[in-house]
């Protein structure tokens, strides 16, 4: 079950996940939800990747950092649902040490650029309200890749360094994750070394990935709230805090609930709390993101009607 380290410490080969629930019943009935949200997240996000790539009028800034959205989301949900699947039909839900640092990794690197790549969007739509007239100028391809490469390579650079740290704790022998997947909480709390070192490093990169970009969504989303209020038509006004209102929900619950679990490693959250965040950006966020963010748009609505029409016509 375990192979011998240095300092005669140990880690484990495997771990076991408790998951969601031990009752046959239920776990069919997990399977069956989340396997219908897992098809929608792929549609969803795989159907606005499809309209960008084909209609050249998408080819702008906002819709530039939705395409990076859209394969983040699809990236990560991939990265923990399918697994989650298929432990609910298996009685023992084992992972390989190997498997489960894979799975950490590419999910804080996925969860973290996706974090980075929101503070970009709200700074994108801060520029098209607050400074229409030079949107094009500022809001340059050339920023817009930069944004975009900065929120991959931090997101990468940070899980590298957690993951690292993180999957050199050893266990003595203990193998049993109280989660649905190998997350870096769960993984610290079943260390048998002294972990504070983790834990400042678990603050520091939630500053980094979290905190920051927080504020300057914030701060984006401050100037777009007051940018709408000098709109003199009420049917605009009604129409921008639409769109703003709907944007800032999402942006400030997926903030919220990260910078609640992982600014505080040492407090006394539960487990089942910790699973609550981790479905949330792993299942919902992903499948929410392209309703909210682009299929309630006009323009990706009637984008969507000329490809059926288009396939509809070629099929007659």
């Amino acid at each position: 079950m375990s192979q011998l380290g240095r300092d005669n410490v140990t880690w484990v080969s495997e771990f076991i996940l408790m998951g969601l629930s031990s009752d046959r019943q239920t776990q069919a009935g997990l399977f069956v939800l989340f396997g219908a949200t897992y098809l929608l997240t792929l549609l969803g996000n795989g159907l606005i990747l499809l309209l960008i790539w084909l209609d050249m009028r998408f080819h702008l800034p906002m819709y530039f950092f939705l395409c990076h959205l859209s394969l983040v989301d699809i990236c990560y949900t991939s990265s923990g649902v399918p697994q989650m699947l298929v432990h609910f039909l298996l009685e023992k839900k084992t992972i390989s040490f190997a498997q489960c640092g894979t799975q950490l990794f590419f999910s804080l690197v996925l969860g973290g650029t996706e974090f980075l790549l929101l503070a970009a969007m709200a700074y994108d739509r801060y520029v098209a309200v607050c400074d229409p007239l030079c949107y094009i100028a500022v809001m340059r391809p050339s920023l817009c890749v930069a944004l975009a490469a900065v929120s991959w390579l931090v997101g990468l650079a940070n899980s590298a360094m957690e993951t690292a740290l993180t999957m050199y704790l050893p266990t003595c022998g203990h193998n049993v994750l109280n989660h649905v997947a190998c997350e870096t909480l769960a993984l610290v709390r079943l260390a048998c070394v002294d972990v504070t070192f983790n834990q400042v490093v678990i603050v520091a990169s939630s500053v980094v990935v979290l905190l920051v970009p927080g504020c300057l969504v914030s701060l984006s989303y401050t100037h777009f709230i007051v940018a709408i209020l000098r709109i003199r038509s009420t049917q605009g006004r009604r129409k921008a805090f639409g769109t703003c209102a709907s944007h800032l929900t999402v942006v400030s619950i997926s903030y919220g609930m990260a910078l609640f679990t992982y600014m505080q490693p040492r407090s006394m959250a539960s487990a089942e709390q910790e699973k609550v965040v981790v479905l949330f950006y792993t299942v919902a966020t992903p499948m929410l993101n392209p309703l909210i963010y682009s299929l309630r748009n006009k323009d990706v609505k009637a984008a969507l009607s000329r490809v059926l029409m288009t396939s509809s016509e070629l099929k007659h």
